[in-house]
């Protein structure tokens, strides 16, 4: 999507998709990234400013959709552990999707919404450059990069002999002579706290073969929500690579449980240098990358 023949926008922004945990909103996803959109606005200026990108010289631009489905107080962790907690006091709480079953392979209630929700803010925000998200979130974020690659689609076709999805049609539009995806591949993905889908045959076709667009992952080395093993899922589902069209791949650990490091300088660096090096701007940034122990 990057030009680099002098001919770019000079108010394109790099815009970023950010999406939120389960039981989360948009509203509050942003406030709790609040510094984080801080240090991206103040490391990837509008030009002239020092450290701008010259693909994207309006600086950089965040969006913060909200999930579509309600989620009922017993959907929250915590809440209403005795059964008497008031419905009415519930906080407003979102999901992509609902987890069904008690142990795998689960099945993701919802889905369909939450990615036609997804779908329909790339349509009328974007488009975009690149989509971050937290933990469901995070799984969500993956989930979209796939989807967006070329032969994606072919991909779900094949799987669906062998019990998989079929390709969200809230991705696809009618050309007129056929149908083609909503909206170019993305240029990154960035998953803190994030997982890979269930091991359900439905949803094999996200990740065979596997993600080619360049993605971060942050993980909690403390997490007790969402497991080294399943986070781990996601890493392995993407291909290893360096370079612009490598599938840059990165795993950053933090000493934290699951919440999203946004104020720590050496994470928002390796952020900030990760983000460099896919829009093909990197400078040595991604040097900054705090690889796992």
């Amino acid at each position: 999507m990057a030009q680099s023949n002098g001919t770019t926008n000079p108010d394109r922004k790099l815009k970023i998709l950010m999406l939120h945990g389960f039981t989360q909103t948009g509203p509050l996803f942003e406030i709790k990234t609040k510094a984080l959109k801080k240090s991206l606005e103040k490391s990837f200026p509008a030009a002239p400013k020092p450290g701008y990108l010259r693909n994207y010289p309006g600086g950089v631009e965040l969006h913060y959709p909200t999930a579509p489905i309600r989620l009922d107080v017993a959907d929250i962790p915590g809440y209403d552990v005795d059964g008497n907690a008031d419905k009415a006091d519930a906080p407003e709480a979102y999901g992509w999707w609902r987890r069904k079953g008690d142990a795998e392979p689960f099945v993701y209630a919802g889905m369909e919404m939450g990615l036609a929700t997804i779908a329909e803010t790339l349509q009328q925000e974007g488009p975009f450059d690149g989509v971050l998200g937290f933990s469901q979130g995070g799984a969500a974020a993956g989930m979209v990069a796939a989807l967006l690659e070329e032969g994606r689609r072919e991909a779900f076709e094949a799987a669906q002999g062998r019990g998989g999805m079929r390709y969200p049609d809230s991705f696809t539009r009618d050309s007129g002579f056929i149908e083609e995806t909503i909206h170019p591949p993305l240029e990154f993905a960035v998953s803190y706290s994030g997982f890979g889908a269930s091991t359900n045959a439905l949803y094999h076709a996200f990740y065979e073969p596997k993600i080619r667009t360049p993605m971060l992952h942050f993980l909690g080395s403390v997490d007790t929500v969402v497991s080294e093993e399943r986070s781990l899922r996601l890493v392995d589902a993407c291909v290893e690579g360096r370079g612009k069209n490598g599938g840059v791949q990165r795993v950053v650990y933090h000493p934290g449980g699951h919440f999203l490091p946004s104020s720590q300088k050496q994470y928002v660096a390796a952020l900030v240098g990760f983000i460099r090096e896919a829009v093909g701007e990197s400078g040595g940034y991604l040097e900054t990358s705090i690889e796992a122990p």
